[in-house]
């Protein structure tokens, strides 16, 4: 059997240059993080016997979605987001914190510096036809007491299922707000039901999902933030019940606890009472928040985020 070059004293030098073993000065854990990644990418091309053209192929693959801004997309759609998650659930059972809403992704598409409401919002600006959709719920801390003042922030698709900023067609902050809770914890707002959306059909990440004989659709979902001092953020998304691809998330964000009930309303009183002419959706949901503990790692994650001018 032919000796694998790994284990050739070149190849290990190699690789212990490329990570800056020995070097003074730099970031020893980054040394290792590098130093295990490379050594994973050796082994798989030689395990694959990848050729040359085939590698400089990946190069440009790679290129080309980080020029098309979905490297925030395909995260996801490999599942390295969900792991993340994962990850965190565990650590916080170890940490002896249990229940709460679950968490699921954020996604790609969050906007900082939403308008903020008291108590409730209405979401949509008016210039977009769409069953109306009403959701209001509280938040809660694990011992079932209101948390007065925690912030909902909420953004999700329109009709189309695109995004205000990342879709110029819409107005700035389209369906995206947030909300502090009243005094009992309580938030409601007004908006319009959203459609799920695909991947763009002709980009990268698509491209690889399509080699991988997989879809690149989400069902329809609203995002949420919701934080309050001495908590634990929250970063979660409900799905709206009913959409075929509900269970078959190219994101996998679907999890149990996050798929509320979507109720129908034709009485023509309640219609009236809410100044509307045709019937409408309502959704209740809460959340729970954990307390902050210090023997967990954190939930507030810092990346990069876009910012409507």
């Amino acid at each position: 059997m032919t000796e694998s070059l790994l284990n050739t004293q070149e190849v290990k030098s190699l690789l212990d240059k490329v990570a800056g073993f020995g070097q003074v000065g730099g970031d020893e854990r980054l040394k290792r993080i590098v130093h295990r990644v490379v050594s994973d990418l050796f082994r798989t091309v030689e395990e694959f016997d990848v050729q040359p053209g085939e590698f400089w192929s990946a190069v440009a693959y790679l290129t080309r979605l980080g020029q098309a801004n979905e490297v925030g997309l395909l995260v996801p759609g490999l599942g390295l987001e969900t792991f993340l998650d994962l990850r965190l659930d565990e650590a916080e059972r170890k940490a002896g914190i249990e229940g709460g809403t679950p968490r699921t992704i954020e996604g790609p598409l969050y906007v900082a510096g939403a308008p903020l409401s008291k108590g409730e919002a209405r979401l949509d600006d008016g210039n977009e036809q769409g069953e109306v959709l009403f959701m209001d719920g509280q938040v809660r801390d694990a011992d079932g007491t209101p948390v007065a003042g925690a912030v909902v922030d909420v953004w999700h698709a329109n009709t189309l299922g695109g995004y205000s900023f990342f879709d110029p067609s819409q107005e700035k902050f389209n369906l995206r707000r947030r909300i502090e809770t009243d005094a009992e914890g309580r938030y409601r707002f007004r908006s319009i039901l959203p459609a799920g959306y695909g991947c763009p059909p002709d980009g990268p990440t698509q491209a690889l999902l399509t080699r991988l004989g997989r879809h690149g659709r989400r069902p329809a979902h609203i995002h949420f933030f919701v934080s309050a001092p001495g908590h634990r953020k929250l970063t979660t998304q409900i799905n709206i019940d009913g959409d075929a691809y509900l269970h078959d998330d190219f994101a996998f964000a679907t999890r149990d606890g996050l798929i509320p009930a979507v109720h129908r309303v034709d009485d023509p009183a309640e219609i009236h009472a809410r100044g509307l002419n045709a019937p409408f959706a309502r959704i209740t949901f809460d959340f729970v928040l954990n307390r902050e503990a210090g023997n967990a790692p954190g939930t507030v994650v810092q990346r990069a985020h876009a910012e409507a001018a």
